[in-house]
């Protein structure tokens, strides 16, 4: 098997880029939010360095370990996630997964009737940004289990 480049170390302008965008992205989003945004969305894509990352950046944000273990089954789990989550999570499958090349009106209609347009807008931005991430440590087999909670100032 061929060994898999590091694209931060051979782009070194790439990371700070993504975090700085990361950072931007999420601005105004609930935190919590954000990390089962960017949890689910690395659970998707099967990214086992951002699913490290996101479980540890949640606990260290005051979530609880049985939010994080539910996520994948977010729809299931009603009386561990408000419909404003739910909501957001439904996008993020949506989103990252872009079933028939698209997302669905009824699942960006669910979303829009939970957040304001700019934390709409915060969101899906959030979602894009996990899905780069989330390809390029795929792409590369980033190895999951030496990030510390906060390392990227509370983002990527």
């Amino acid at each position: 098997m061929t060994q898999r480049i590091n694209v931060y170390q051979h782009a070194p302008k790439i990371l700070p880029l993504m975090v700085r965008l990361a950072g931007e992205a999420s601005k105004g989003l609930d935190p919590k939010l954000a990390h089962l945004v960017e949890l689910r969305a690395s659970q998707i894509n099967r990214c086992a360095y951002c699913i490290d990352m996101h479980t540890k950046d949640a606990r260290a944000a005051g979530e609880t370990d049985d939010r994080i273990a539910l996520v994948a089954a977010f729809e299931e789990a009603d009386n561990f996630f408000s419909e404003k989550e739910r909501a957001a999570l439904a996008l993020t499958e949506a989103i990252t997964v872009l079933t028939d090349g698209f997302v669905p009106d009824e699942v960006y209609e669910r979303a829009a009737k939970s957040f304001d347009e700019t934390e709409l807008a915060q969101l899906i931005a959030t979602i894009a940004v996990i899905n780069t991430f989330n390809r390029l440590n795929v792409a590369t087999r980033a190895e999951a289990g030496s990030y510390t909670p906060g390392q990227f100032s509370g983002q990527h």
